[in-house]
Formats: C-alpha cells, structure tokens, sequence
C-alpha cells in the first residue's frame, strides 16, 4: 500500500500532538516533515525518534515554514496538515492555496479526532485571540477549587522551545528554575506554581494526562494561543476579548472555540467603546445560542503610583499578547496612561532579534514586548533595555522580569484581575459532575 506523504505545518505545539494523535504508528502515512511558523529558533531542529515512533528510527525533520514550495515539490507531499493557531481565516486560506496550487492536499484536524479522552473531569479555558486573559480565569478556578479542599491540576498547552520533553511538571519555583528555559513558560507557570497549583505540559499529551489524572481530582486545560483543548472537556469555558470587537469571527481556531463554548467570558469590559462592546455581546450571542455568557471587567493595579507619576516611562508588554495576539500594547499603557507624562518609543533602541520583532510585528504601538525564546533573545532584551533613556520601566508581564534579567532602573510591577465571580460556575458544574 502506498503511504500518503504528510507535512505538518506547525509552531512547537498543535503540531507535535497532531502528529502523536493521527500519525505516529500509522501504517497509511509518512511524515515527511514539520514546518515551523511563529515562534523563532526552533527551526532546523529534528523531532527525536524516541518521541516520533516505530517508523521514524532517524526522528522527523523541522523547516522554517518558507521551506514549504520547495519541500512539497521534492517529496511529491500528498497532504499538508495545518497545526498552529491564532491566526486570521484569510491567512489559513492563503495556506490552503499555496499547498493546493502546488498539488497537495490542505488539511485542517478537528477537534474530537485530536482530543484525548480523560478519566476524570476537565474544565477547558480557550479564548478567540492571544492575550484575553486565559491564565488569569484558570488562576480564579484552581484558587476556588483550591479552596473547597478539590485536587485540581492545571495541564499547559505545550512549549518545546529549548527541548522534547514528554512529561514536565512544576510544582516548585525550583522545578520551573531548572526545567523552564523560555520566559514565555516562566510567565504560564509562576502565577500559578506560587499559588500551589502543579501545572503540566510537554510534548507527549497522552503520557501528561496520565500522570496529571494519577494525582488530581479534576484537570483544568490552560490553553494556549487561541487553540482548542487537546484534552476532551465537560466544561468549555471561551474568553472574548472586549478591545477586539470583531476577530471573535475572524481567527481560526478562535471561532472554533466560540461555537463550542459552554460559557463565554467577555473580557476588559471596562476598558472598551460602549457602541462596539455592545456589538460584541450581539455578535457572540448571534453565533453561539447555548452559551452562557458573563462579562470581567478589568482590574489593573500599579505596585507605587507615585514613582511614574509625571514621569517618561518603558512599558514592557507580554510577548505573545503584543506579537501574533496582535495587540498594539497592553496592561501597561493602560494601567499608566493617566498618570505618566510620555511613553518612550523602544524602536530605535532594539538590537538583535528584539529589532527584527518590530520589523515583523509592525503594529506594536511605544512598549516593548517581552521577548525570550531563548538565552541569546533574553540577552538582547536585557540590552534593549538598558539602552532606553527613561525615567522609571514600568514591567507588565506575568513573571517578574527582574528575576531573570538585570534591569538597570528604577521599576513599577502592573498586576491584572478580572473581577468576576466564577463560584456559581464551579458549583453547577459539581453538581453536573455529581449528577452523572
């Protein structure tokens, strides 16, 4: 029987566990290799043979996504799976014509053929877009569950920036010390590690809900992106950004995610136009009639006032938000917009890949994204950093940057809430647990 010749198009996540789930052990397929968009410096690296199977004694080849022509031409590729999210539906459909127009299949995997199927109840929390708040709601759940005496794990959409790791658990700020080497995983695991919560994640997703279900009662799905769970849920719980009215409809998988929610969770209300926020709340009961939907204001609160009063000041922005979430800044323009006399642009202080962020991301409005994908992007940040002629830095990030880099000036931490009560959620879906 011929083998169908695959090439997964992905960015160190939905792409591994795509390929675990329908390939690995697959008499009917080859894959020929993965592809790699999004995240920097994981390209050129190989998917080891003790993860990829019995078929693939050398392990699987990683490209840089521009790769793709000259890689189906060459291997005569049948099909090119899609397996990376958070992006616009006209750009999976410019995808799917470069890969048809080259003779190759273009193929999207949905979610009941890639969902694990778990013994113990999990709650998923997924949103539209990067940067609605995601960590933030799971951080409320733990804490309530937490609270009524419930084991509760958190399972971590997956990271492999600097490795293959099948199973990581953190439970320790010295597990995430020394098995952590991202600040982009540090700002996912800290907030929560330091809240007593165990968080998992790695690459092999059926061996990490093994080991997740063993020491939990009930597993809550962090996801990551705008990605759907990897892990079947009995709650969907999908957050909607109130600062991006419209892209609810407009990113794959995000409308995945708002068709299949439970609940939904308008995020940042306070923060939004009324006319748009009020055309959101339309939009999402129109596409989804099931669903609950709830609203979380805002809650930004700066560690010293006084510092950044009437001051030029930095704003560091989380990454991902800033970057492939497409927003032009984040809690830290908004925490500091009425008090500061000015924001410093970063641009022409940028060295390095941090510079090469900027090209790439155009958008960016005057802060800096927290970039660290690896040891030499935290170096370049740091130096950015230090060129910068401000006042006071003004860091927004989950993590606490000043424990993994020098910061040469005066600082002021921005921390984010959502205030809404999630108790109401947790009962009725105990009792919905209870009942089965």
């Amino acid at each position: 029987m011929k083998k169908q010749k695959i090439i997964i198009m992905g960015a160190a996540g939905r792409d591994f566990h795509n390929f675990n789930m329908l390939y690995r052990d697959n008499i009917e397929y080859e894959v020929i290799a993965f592809t790699v968009a999004q995240i920097p410096f994981i390209e050129k690296r190989t998917y080891p043979p003790e993860l990829a199977g019995n078929y693939y004694p050398d392990g699987i080849p990683i490209y840089p996504e521009e790769e793709l022509d000259a890689l189906i031409a060459k291997y005569n590729i049948d099909q090119v799976v899609f397996s990376y999210s958070d992006v616009s539906h006209e750009y999976v459909m410019h995808k799917a014509s470069q890969c048809l127009s080259l003779g190759a299949d273009f193929v999207l995997p949905g979610p009941e053929k890639t969902m694990l199927k778990s013994n113990i109840p999990v709650i998923s929390i997924c949103a539209v877009r990067t940067g609605c708040g995601k960590s933030t709601i799971t951080r409320k759940l733990t804490g309530i569950l937490k609270g009524k005496g419930i084991k509760v794990s958190v399972i971590r959409h997956p990271m492999p920036y600097c490795g293959f790791t099948p199973v990581m658990k953190f439970s320790t700020i010295d597990d995430i010390d020394s098995g952590a080497c991202t600040i982009e995983e540090r700002e996912e695991f800290e907030p929560l590690v330091e809240k007593g919560i165990t968080v998992y994640a790695g690459v092999d997703y059926k061996r990490v809900l093994e080991e997740a279900a063993r020491e939990s009662e009930i597993i809550i799905w962090d996801g990551g992106n705008n990605d759907f769970s990897f892990i079947k849920p009995d709650l969907e719980i999908v957050l909607v950004d109130a600062l991006r009215p419209g892209h609810e409809r407009l990113f794959y998988p995000g409308e995945v995610n708002l068709k299949r929610a439970d609940i939904l969770i308008i995020t940042k209300t306070n923060e939004a136009d009324a006319s748009e926020l009020k055309a959101l709340r339309d939009s999402v009961g129109e596409e989804n009639k099931k669903a609950e939907i709830l609203e979380a204001p805002s809650i930004l609160t700066l560690s010293d006032k006084t510092v950044i009063k009437g001051k030029r000041v930095l704003v560091i922005e989380d990454g991902p938000t800033i970057t492939h979430g497409g927003m032009p800044y984040g809690a830290g323009i908004a925490a500091s917009k009425s008090i500061v006399s000015g924001f410093i642009d970063p641009r022409p202080y940028a060295v390095g890949s941090i510079k090469e962020t900027y090209d790439r991301f155009p958008h960016i409005g005057h802060v800096l994204p927290a970039m660290g994908y690896s040891d030499i992007q935290i170096k370049e940040l740091e130096e950015t950093i230090s060129r910068i002629p401000c006042d006071v830095t003004v860091i927004a990030t989950p993590v606490d940057l000043r424990r993994i880099i020098k910061i040469d000036k005066q600082t002021v931490r921005v921390s984010y809430d959502f205030d809404i009560d999630l108790s109401k959620v947790v009962k009725t879906f105990m009792n919905n647990i209870k009942s089965r």
